[in-house]
């Protein structure tokens, strides 16, 4: 065990650093080990993980000079940063900040970034199709990460920028499909008809990151740009009917309607949907299904995916 090389994983008690976390810890031949970062080494989560044979240790992106103790001697990281926990295109940026300087001090020899595009490289504030957030972003969640990508790039820090998109998981609560007032299963998106979708299952980025690291040098300072699966708004009700035993209708709704309703980050959720559907070809485009699965022939489909999740699908 003593040339097993330490992969530091950030937000590895969430759903994509631990997906990396359990990817790593899965293959016994990979050759790496994990040292899990949490703010909370004692939570139900970081305790599972030290049980599946990660190093847990305790790190906070704002008490940096935890997050560089815990890069000390690691040969390389899976790094991510949670926006939906603050909500804050600023605070995601020092954050990254944090990230960077860390990994730069700790010489780390391969970082893959969970990352996203830039929207604004498309799309200019100014163009006017959508409302200017946080001051100077369409999809802050999308643009603080991408723009945050430079960064890494600046420092000299061995870079895989892995660029994700909508996860399946989101089927299971917040985007279910519902029972409508004449009882059929709707599933409501603010997404146009035709539009494709690009979705993957959250657990296949640490299933892509650990091949990348894997690879080591092809991919350093290269964009791999992830999905499972491409599908219109009606294939994906089609295949959750299917799933789940009886017919699901599509429903798509306006951006401006989801921008007006009170839900939270209304406008944010529908400027990244107009986004999708505004910028298909280029967006899904990058997303090429079958290179991926020559990284990772076990990525999963649409298809694949709900066969071992549909019973956990809330439908009201």
């Amino acid at each position: 065990m003593s040339d097993t090389k330490v992969i530091a994983v950030t937000g590895a008690t969430g759903a994509q650093g631990g997906g990396a976390a359990r990817a790593i810890l899965a293959d016994p031949d990979s050759g790496f080990t994990v040292r899990a970062l949490t703010r909370d080494p004692g939570s139900p989560a970081a305790r599972e993980l030290v049980e599946l044979g990660a190093e847990v240790v305790r790190a906070d992106f704002h008490d940096e000079a935890t997050v560089h103790q815990a890069f000390a001697g690691a040969h390389g990281a899976f790094l991510v940063t949670n926006f939906w926990a603050h909500g804050s295109a600023a605070k995601e940026t020092e954050e990254v900040n944090v990230l960077v300087r860390a990994a730069k001090a700790a010489k780390l020899r391969h970082v893959v970034w969970s990352t996203l595009e830039d929207t604004r490289e498309l799309l200019p504030l100014e163009d006017g199709r959508m409302p200017v957030l946080q001051d100077k972003y369409n999809v802050p969640h999308f643009d603080a990460k991408g723009e945050a990508n430079e960064l890494f790039t600046r420092a000299g820090v061995p870079t895989t920028f892995l660029n994700t998109t909508f996860f399946f998981q989101g089927f299971l609560q917040a985007m279910a499909p519902q029972r409508a007032e004449d009882g059929v299963l709707t599933l409501t998106l603010p997404l146009e008809d035709g539009k494709l979708l690009a979705g993957v299952d959250v657990a296949d980025i640490g299933r892509v990151a650990l091949a990348i690291l894997k690879d080591g040098d092809a991919f350093i300072g290269g964009t791999v740009s992830l999905a499972g699966d491409h599908l219109t708004g009606a294939q994906y009700a089609e295949k959750l009917g299917a799933a789940l035993g009886e017919p699901v209708r599509f429903a798509s709704v306006p951006y401006d309607v989801f921008r007006s309703l009170d839900i939270p980050a209304a406008e944010e959720i529908a400027n990244m949907f107009q986004y999708y559907g505004d910028f298909d070809q280029e967006f899904t485009g990058a997303r090429d299904l079958e290179r991926l699965r020559e990284i990772n022939p076990a990525l999963k489909d649409f298809d694949s995916w709900l066969a071992g999740n549909s019973s956990k699908i809330e439908v009201k």
